[in-house]
């Protein structure tokens, strides 16, 4: 039931992705020319993004700097990707499919980058929290006893 959730959690973060072959493509070439750290500065500019939205500024407090830093950083790694690492790869998908290309190709990497930081024992047990307030029972009964 953990694991269901946890996938459940991940699907709200990331939209989905096309199955077109050049966008699969695309996506793969991402994933493989990025690192652990990498992933995890991706993963920290999303959080920082979120922090902005006046429902999470209650939670955050992130300056403007770490902001800037943040996507310094992603900037310069979206830029290593798109022009160095993977440019047939992107050309490609966005002529097949547009612009959303992008949006499908970096949701993979949205969700390896969500992967690595979810392994964290830190994370899995806030996570785990989650369990205490769902109704196993009710949910199982819903599901079919899965």
């Amino acid at each position: 039931m953990k694991r269901l959730l946890t996938f459940a959690l991940l699907a709200v973060l990331t939209t989905a992705v096309h199955s077109q072959p050049a966008v699969d493509a695309f996506g793969k070439c991402l994933a493989d020319n990025t690192s652990g750290k990498d992933r995890k500065d991706l993963a920290r500019w999303l959080f920082v993004a979120m922090g902005a939205h006046p429902e999470m500024k209650q939670i955050s407090s992130i300056n403007p700097a770490a902001s800037d830093d943040s996507s310094r950083v992603v900037g310069s790694l979206f830029n290593r990707l798109i022009i160095e690492a993977c440019p047939k790869e992107a050309k490609s998908a966005v002529g097949a499919v547009g612009p959303i290309a992008f949006q499908s190709a970096f949701a993979v990497l949205g969700q390896l980058a969500m992967q690595e930081l979810m392994t964290d024992k830190n994370v899995n047990a806030s996570m785990g929290l989650l369990q205490k307030y769902v109704d196993n029972a009710k949910v199982q009964s819903v599901i079919g006893g899965q």
